[in-house]
């Protein structure tokens, strides 16, 4: 089925409801985000919905261009599959698969490409369900799957989605729409003290930069009188201050919350982070941004938004999820604190502020 196809399928030209399913993560909804806008400017008087799961959901509820953010509760749904409690969890997903049918969506746009997504695309009861090609049996539960196009650019995949639906990907920004709230938060932390922000936390030990670099960078920057402020998650207190406990910076892991967090992202002067959701905050607020790509490299074009993307392409390298190095990641290890350092040092001086660097993967040697 051709898009155009599936437009008609769906009703044609006139207003819609339309739903995008991008359950997680957080790096990835931000990339996800220029769907709502494209969308908006093919159909005006659309309902847009999002479905998210609960931790992701706050990047999403004020997001103009959204009529509802709904709410997967995954982690309640797993609990009570493990404790075999299957009548609550059958009468949990009737109730939710009720919710879903009651916005009478007439298209469904599976951003995930996984089989849960897909499945919850289904119980929708859409006529027009499109999604990824996944090796998971989604084809159950879409109407059409495409090819993810996968290019050296930022949220391509999204962009790609949005141009065979017929959406216009010309303007494909991201965007994280924070509240009056969470912006004065921003506002009172900052005051007139500029900062950089680090982002040192991800999900997999591959796409760390080694603790000690961190370290180090750390200690270079309060040597020069750089406000610096570390971000991440709860989870991550230990491993910040065990890092960074001893220094003169500002550990913020685990003391904001993930829209402020967003709102210290947009008003910082850098962010330096690896591959993880607050790094890519960074170019969907337009910060100057140097990212430290190993295990992934996720994109290493992004337009005409102003950073630096380090990443030293080994043999085994994107490895992904499957390294074969054994724990020694010498992707990661290579790209050096004074690399980083002299990037950032540039990003943060008065003359560099005259005009833009393109983010690419050609400044990668001066940190290795």
């Amino acid at each position: 089925m051709k898009a155009s196809q599936a437009e008609h399928d769906a009703g044609g030209d006139r207003p819609r409801r339309i739903l995008i399913i991008r359950l997680s993560a957080i790096g990835d909804v931000v990339f996800a985000s220029p769907l709502v806008d494209a969308i908006r400017r093919r159909h005006p008087d659309a309902e847009i919905c999002w479905l998210a799961e609960s931790l992701v959901a706050p990047l999403l509820i004020h997001h103009p261009g959204l009529k509802a953010v709904l709410i997967w509760q995954r982690r309640e749904w797993r609990e009570w599959f493990v404790r075999g409690r299957w009548l609550r969890l059958f009468r949990e997903v009737c109730a939710f698969r009720q919710t879903l049918r009651s916005h009478h969506f007439d298209v469904v746009l599976d951003a995930q490409g996984l089989l849960k997504s897909a499945f919850l695309a289904w119980m929708t009861g859409a006529r027009v369900r499109v999604g990824f090609l996944s090796k998971e049996p989604t084809s159950l539960f879409l109407t059409e799957r495409i090819e993810k196009d996968l290019t050296p650019a930022i949220s391509s995949e999204y962009r790609g989605l949005a141009a065979y639906m017929g959406y216009d990907p010309v303007d494909f920004s991201m965007q994280v729409s924070l509240s009056p709230v969470e912006r004065d938060y921003a506002e009172q932390f900052r005051r007139d003290r500029p900062y950089t922000v680090l982002c040192p936390f991800t999900t997999r030990p591959q796409k760390h930069w080694p603790e000690l670099h961190w370290r180090e960078l750390a200690e270079r920057m309060t040597e020069r009188g750089w406000r610096v402020v570390v971000l991440g998650a709860p989870s991550d207190e230990a491993a910040a201050e065990r890092i960074f406990g001893a220094q003169d910076i500002e550990l913020m892991v685990g003391k904001s919350a993930l829209l402020e967090s967003a709102a210290l992202v947009s008003r910082a002067s850098l962010v330096i982070g690896v591959d993880t959701g607050l790094t890519h905050m960074g170019w969907a607020f337009s910060v100057p941004t140097v990212a430290l790509f190993g295990s992934t490299c996720p994109y290493h074009v992004v337009g005409d938004l102003t950073g630096s993307i380090l990443y030293r392409g080994l043999s085994c390298s994107p490895c992904r999820r499957k390294p074969t190095c054994g724990g020694s990641f010498e992707c990661m290890s290579a790209l050096t604190p004074s690399g980083v350092l002299d990037l950032a040092q540039g990003y943060l001086s008065t003359e560099s502020s005259v005009g833009r660097v393109l983010a690419s993967s050609a400044n990668r040697e001066e940190a290795v």
